[in-house]
């Protein structure tokens, strides 16, 4: 789609020899504060991100050269959200585990990976428009451990899909669907189940 690079970008996650036990693969999401439109609109399909959301979209894709063990693959910014694909080398449901057999929380975990994107993002685009201490995202965020290939497949194809889906997305408030909303593809990779909101730590960034 027409100006695909500026909203998303896939790198595989399937590798020889990929074990899902062994390493963290998420599909999360992240909404904006009070469902704003705020990264751009979804124009015939297709989503134009604005400067805000070239931001979010630029951010993302320096992940992994601030958390090298961060693997990204597909995601998209949509006007008020963003959805994405990622694994996290050694961790496994936001845990690492040490030689000594106990677990602890780093700064490699999902959590604190989430936790930095947020910050970074609210930063820049919080300077962007002058409006310094501004809430940016929402407090929780949607997290699925993704556990096999097909979930994995399947995830990706929402994810690229998302714009075409936008009539019936729940996050869209301009179209009155938010409760009511036929299903909108997600359902369907879960079980008829959509992911539920991870509760922020009190200390977490908006």
């Amino acid at each position: 789609m027409p100006g695909d690079d500026a909203e998303r970008r896939r790198r595989s996650l399937r590798l020889p020899g990929f074990n899902y036990g062994q390493i963290g693969v998420y599909f999360i999401t992240l909404c904006v504060q009070h469902r704003k439109y705020l990264f751009g609109d979804v124009v015939n399909d297709t989503m134009r991100v604005n400067e805000f959301g070239k931001i979010v979209a630029d951010e993302w894709r320096r992940m992994p050269t601030m958390r090298p063990n961060v693997v990204l693959d597909e995601f998209v910014v949509m006007p008020n959200h963003f959805h994405a694909l990622l694994a996290i080398e050694g961790s496994r449901r936001g845990v690492l585990n040490t030689p000594s057999g106990q677990s602890r929380s780093p700064s490699q975990t999902i959590g604190a990976v989430l936790r930095g994107f947020k910050a970074a993002t609210t930063k820049k685009i919080n300077e962007y428009r002058g409006q310094f201490g501004e809430a940016l995202w929402q407090r929780n965020y949607y997290e699925h451990v993704v556990r096999n290939d097909d979930e994995l497949r399947r995830i990706r194809e929402y994810i690229v899909n998302n714009p075409m889906q936008w009539a019936l997305d729940r996050e869209n408030p301009r179209t009155g669907v938010y409760q009511y909303a036929p299903k909108d593809g997600i359902e369907s990779i879960f079980g008829g189940i959509r992911p539920r909101p991870h509760p922020a730590p009190s200390s977490a960034a908006s």
